[in-house]
């Protein structure tokens, strides 16, 4: 093993989320993550608490991106023209990593009851993240927390497409997100 080699987070949550899948979430240790991914254990513990927290890798980050893309919207912006503005900041972080990642995550979270209720609560993060931004813009709380929902709602559907498509195309996460609000905003008004 090497002594020190960059990238250490990434390789971190890679090798966890392939042990995930490969041999279950319970059966894997913080051991064969971290030989996985040729770091010691407490190089491991340096970025992370427990094993849990390797699916909310980079949560704050991207609640804050969404939060900070709501708030530098125009003023006169409506509530999910906010939402899309936040959409755009956090994807405009994420990157060729995220894309290849995201399949196998949601492998990874598929086959777990214990990942399924960490990605239940990251959404849940995240959808509070937006409507205190939206909320701080004047809305009140019921329309912030609907325009949160389907801003979180259409992050994640966006997020599955880019994920799952075509890795030649140059297509950008935002597009994806932006493309599935529209469609929920859409459907949103069937409602009646």
């Amino acid at each position: 093993m090497v002594r020190w080699e960059p990238g250490a987070r990434e390789r971190l949550v890679v090798a966890a989320v392939d042990l995930f899948i490969e041999q279950g979430y319970d059966a894997t240790t913080v051991a064969q993550i971290a030989e996985r991914a040729r770091v010691t254990k407490s190089t491991f513990f340096r970025h992370f608490p427990d094993k849990r927290e390797l699916l909310v890798a980079g949560q704050e980050t991207l609640s804050r991106l969404l939060a900070e893309g709501i708030a530098d919207a125009p003023a006169d912006a409506t509530p999910l023209q906010a939402v899309a503005a936040g959409l755009v900041r956090a994807s405009s972080e994420m990157g060729p990593f995220n894309r290849e990642l995201g399949p196998r995550l949601k492998a990874a979270v598929a086959a777990s009851a214990e990942l399924q209720e960490r990605d239940a609560l990251k959404t849940v993060s995240l959808a509070a993240a937006m409507t205190a931004a939206l909320i701080a813009r004047g809305l009140p709380d019921s329309v912030a927390a609907l325009a949160s929902e389907l801003g979180v709602l259409a992050f994640k559907r966006g997020y599955a497409e880019w994920s799952e498509g075509d890795r030649d195309a140059e297509d950008g996460l935002a597009a994806h997100a932006l493309t599935a609000l529209d469609e929920l905003r859409a459907a949103s008004v069937a409602l009646g």
